[in-house]
């Protein structure tokens, strides 16, 4: 344990133990406050379709590495084809096939030179790729959950690893111009880094998707040591979205029957206290579906003979929890088994099915929403695509990634302006190791 929590990450000696307020109040020291990423314009003011209206950068240290902005060009100049060739389009099978079904973008044209089938006006590039140096690090494999954070005049793109043993999480620093300044790792030595989610203070909290997993709380800027944040509680965590209104944290459990979990800390800022809850119904049975639900605490976060989903009867079960986001008073969430999106409206008490098994029609996975307030859901099956979810509730694909079998698209997160998409397959053209990491440029709406 002690080896997981203090591996060396960033510059600060391993063995250093920061409380919560005071590494958060270290963390805002480099980067002046303020939250992460775009905040959302418009879009679902607060209410879902279905509710009564609305919403919700690599390891290492180098310098010199460059990388052409909105260029079709691969990293490290390799063939486009290597890790994307070789598989034809989809014409006919339901509007997935080239020129098919339009989203608010319009429909996907021909793949490009890097295997990126998108709409008019978007270009795409590869950033990074599994094993391969960027900004002076080597590039891990399996690239995961994601999330960018502003840096001075440009950013960061957080990716985590999803590595038994050998997790952890990596950050590519961008220029103004989009080109890489540096990239180094921000943790390691962890099992099974999968998703996270950002916080108002900007660190990451990376994910262990893991039996008793953890979530570490990790500095994108590198300065700070990763620590664990154990009254999140012990389970397989996937993501975590933090509520900024509510002063809480929300967390997805990825189990066939797993739970919806918020966390109260003590202090917001601080997520070394706190309280654990879980999702109910509203009348102490547990829920089965839409509508009114409650909180219940979880008595024992981090009991070794009964696992938190079991601790509170009341609790609602959902089928695999993946990616969540928390945005105009609503998290959205997304539940791999049953291909669902779900919306918690925070501000009503009220859960709603945005999107069910047959849309997206091959899987959910990671979830992140634009400036102007569209949901982007990434998928997990040999389609490899991206859907866009209007504030209409209208669904399309934004983007396909050919020849990415047996694949996932991973980490889906804007740059700090919300002009910039950046994503990762995490097995190129489905083999092991091969992960690439992706930029999209266009004219995102907001």
């Amino acid at each position: 344990m002690l080896r997981r929590t203090f591996f060396g990450s960033g510059g600060l000696a391993a063995g250093v133990s920061l409380a919560g307020a005071l590494w958060q109040g270290a963390a805002l020291a480099v980067v002046g406050g303020g939250p992460a990423g775009p905040a959302p314009r418009g879009g679902y003011g607060g209410r879902l379709p279905g509710l009564g209206g609305g919403e919700d950068g690599p390891e290492g240290h180098g310098g010199g590495h460059h990388t052409q902005t909105h260029s079709h060009e691969t990293h490290g100049g390799r063939d486009s084809h290597e890790a994307h060739g070789g598989r034809g389009s989809r014409e006919g099978r339901g509007g997935h096939g080239h020129g098919g079904r339009g989203g608010p973008y319009g429909p996907l044209g021909p793949p490009d030179a890097n295997g990126i089938s998108l709409p008019a006006g978007f270009t795409g590039r590869v950033v990074a790729r599994s094993g391969h140096k960027v900004g002076g690090l080597t590039w891990h494999a399996a690239p995961e959950g994601g999330a960018c954070f502003p840096d001075g005049d440009g950013w960061i793109y957080v990716s985590n690893c999803r590595v038994p043993f050998l997790g952890g999480a990596s950050a590519i620093r961008f220029g103004p111009d989009g080109a890489v300044r540096d990239a180094y790792r921000i943790l390691s030595g962890t099992n099974l880094n999968r998703a996270g989610g950002a916080t108002p203070w900007r660190t990451w909290l990376s994910c262990e998707e893991a039996m008793r997993g953890c979530v570490f709380e990790c500095d994108p800027y590198g300065v700070r040591a990763a620590m664990p944040r154990l009254a999140l509680g012990r389970f397989r965590h996937e993501s975590a979205a933090c509520d900024p209104d509510r002063e809480v944290v929300y967390l997805t459990e990825d189990e066939p029957d797993g739970c919806f979990y918020r966390f109260i800390p003590i202090e917001w800022g601080d997520l070394t206290e706190g309280r654990l809850e879980v999702l109910c119904g509203p009348d102490g049975s547990a829920p089965t579906g839409p509508g009114p639900v409650t909180w219940q605490p979880v008595p024992s976060p981090a009991a070794v003979l009964k696992a938190a989903r079991y601790q509170v009867p009341a609790a609602r079960h959902f089928d695999g929890g993946t990616g969540c986001h928390y945005a105009a008073g609503v998290c959205h969430f997304t539940t791999r088994g049953d291909r669902r999106v779900w919306a918690y409206d925070a501000e009503r008490g009220l859960l709603e099915v945005v999107c069910d098994a047959d849309a997206p029609r091959d899987g959910v996975e990671n979830i992140t929403a634009g400036t102007g307030g569209d949901l982007y859901v990434a998928g997990d099956s040999e389609d490899m695509e991206i859907n866009v979810v209007a504030p209409d509730g209208t669904l399309a694909p934004f983007l396909r990634i050919e020849g990415g079998h047996r694949s996932q698209i991973t980490g889906p997160a804007f740059s700090p302006d919300g002009h910039r998409l950046y994503f990762s397959a995490q097995t190129g053209a489905g083999r092991v190791g091969s992960g690439v990491t992706y930029e999209v440029s266009g004219p995102f709406r907001g």
